[in-house]
């Protein structure tokens, strides 16, 4: 799903990642994407739980950009959406704009059937699963650890899903993702004192049984 606070925080992650890093966000994006299409991952995803290969694409990322926490986790939220574009639905002109997102169309199929699906107690049991939702985690995770100050990553999360309703991206409001949003958030926050934690430290044994009502 694509997330309205990216399209600001992503343009000032850019400029910064240009000015002050080696590898911007679009080098990020490009690894992620990579990475997930490619048979090693195949082999992780086939060899261990899906818990267990979000953790390694969370590491390998990170070890990418030489531990910079906050790039890693904006690449990994940008890199695990599972389209190639989104329809966006205007109601009052009646119109659909259909946005590009990061990953090449011809990989698109390949990256969605390696996507980790189900990684949460009650994940749906169909094949998509919760695919959908790493982008969540990650982009939560990012805005808690990037700009910890203020409580913008709740405000954003309940926000964005507004705008989504409204818009009619994707469905209407959604309570499952700002469930997961909610794991994200808690996970970019204790990344700030902690950063030996995972993500898979607070996916698992979380059920989303209350939010699916």
């Amino acid at each position: 799903m694509l997330k309205l606070f990216l399209i600001i925080f992503v343009t000032t992650e850019q400029i910064f990642s240009q000015i002050f890093v080696s590898k911007n966000l679009d080098d990020g994006i490009e690894f992620v994407s990579s990475f997930i299409i490619s048979e090693e991952f195949a082999k992780i995803r086939m060899n261990n739980s899906d818990l267990e290969s979000i953790d390694s694409l969370y590491f390998r990322t990170l070890k990418f950009y030489e531990n910079d926490y906050s790039e890693a986790l904006l690449a990994l939220t940008l890199g695990t959406l599972p389209y190639f574009e989104m329809p966006l639905s205007i109601p009052i002109i009646n119109t659909i704009l259909k946005i590009p997102l990061p990953t090449p169309e011809k990989n698109i199929a390949l990256k969605i059937k390696n996507l980790p699906s189900h990684f949460l107690i009650n994940s749906p049991k169909e094949i998509f699963g919760d695919k959908d939702k790493l982008a969540h985690f990650f982009g939560n995770a990012f805005l808690a650890y990037s700009i910890p100050f203020i409580n913008v990553s709740e405000f954003f999360s309940i926000f964005v899903e507004k705008f989504e309703e409204a818009f009619k991206v994707e469905g209407a409001f959604d309570k499952r993702d700002i469930f997961v949003n909610s794991l994200g958030k808690k996970f970019g926050k204790q990344l700030k004192v902690n950063s030996s934690v995972l993500p898979s430290n607070f996916l698992v044994n979380n059920n989303m049984e209350t939010y699916e009502k």
